[in-house]
């Protein structure tokens, strides 16, 4: 017999009542079973090859959960900014402002025995016509929930805000008929005067705002209430580095105006407001930052009539953003 047939087991001898041989694998039920044809690379765990479609298969998701069917971008935030977390929101006052405002909430608390408030009776009515949850809970469950801060026996909570991508504003004002107009804000904390300057981009025709992400007020609950609403239908967008963004966006053909108190240019005599602009407002305090203040193209002052030296930031953006509408309204008659 060719091979090793010396072995043990490698020759049945006469008589005997054994299955296979030593080394066949058995049969029937016993005998071992092949794992079939090599699967393609692309459904091999761990394969380069099968990472790679993983990859393309959540892009053509999350391009179909966006609803336009174009590939999303990769920083695409649509998504909570980095650190964040939901913000609660106490007190009988803002809470029911938040729900009159509409401001994105997932579950309103209210304490055992405080619905006969008002105000409290409202805010339960309007967060049950918007389809948020209504959590009854004892008034030791509300402490911890509020960190000891005073509640009034109600808290709601709000989702971090879904930041867009800069590159967002970009395509939003190439789909416009009208010149792109950006509003970007350098060094400003107060999420009242973010929410109002979202305001007044909303009302005089922009098409976004870019906040910077550090050291800069967010879209907080504050901010939104401020925002009257706009905040749902206008793309606020966050930079990393808002110098290098600006460049960017100049890159792409935009003018980048920077308001300031010695402006070269002033406000009357603005004749780039007709052009796509990207406009840059800085703190009441500080002003535009030096590297900002560097990337701008043109800086501009608003005339003052009175001794005041400057004005608060929401304010000084609907002042130029007023005007930069009423001389794109004079180059359409």
């Amino acid at each position: 017999m060719a091979g090793n047939s010396k072995r043990r087991g490698a020759i049945r001898k006469d008589g005997t009542k054994k299955g296979m041989v030593v080394g066949s694998g058995g049969q029937r039920r016993r005998a071992l079973e092949g794992r079939g044809p090599t699967p393609p690379k692309e459904m091999r765990p761990g394969h380069p090859a099968a990472r790679k479609a993983a990859r393309a298969a959540a892009a053509k998701s999350a391009s179909t959960r966006r609803g336009d069917g174009r590939p999303q971008h990769a920083g695409h935030r649509r998504r909570p900014g980095d650190g964040e977390t939901p913000e609660t929101v106490l007190g009988r006052n803002p809470v029911l402002e938040c729900l009159r405002a509409g401001v994105p909430a997932t579950a309103l608390h209210v304490a055992l025995g405080s619905t006969g408030d008002e105000r409290i009776a409202e805010a339960i009515h309007l967060a049950a016509d918007a389809g948020i949850s209504l959590l009854e809970v004892s008034r030791a469950d509300l402490d911890r929930i509020a960190g000891g801060a005073l509640h009034q026996g109600v808290a709601l909570q709000v989702p971090p805000y879904e930041y867009a991508h800069p590159d967002e504003l970009l395509e939003v004002a190439s789909e416009s008929a009208e010149p792109g107009l950006i509003v970007a804000l350098d060094g400003v904390t107060d999420p009242r005067n973010l929410g109002a300057v979202v305001r007044s981009v909303g009302a005089f025709g922009g098409h976004g705002v870019l906040v910077p992400q550090r050291r800069s007020a967010g879209m907080t609950a504050v901010a939104w209430r401020t925002s009257a609403g706009v905040a749902a239908r206008l793309p606020v967008a966050r930079a990393v580095n808002l110098t290098r963004t600006l460049r960017e966006f100049a890159t792409a053909g935009f003018m980048v105006a920077g308001l300031d108190a010695e402006g070269s240019v002033s406000l009357d005599e603005f004749e780039l407001a007709t052009e796509p602009l990207l406009l840059v407002i800085g703190s009441e305090g500080k002003g535009l930052s030096r590297l900002v203040k560097q990337t701008c193209d043109v800086t501009v002052s608003i005339p003052m009539a009175g001794p005041v030296e400057s004005l608060n930031a929401s304010v000084a953006a609907g002042v130029v953003l007023s005007e930069v509408a009423r001389q794109r309204r004079l180059r359409r008659l």
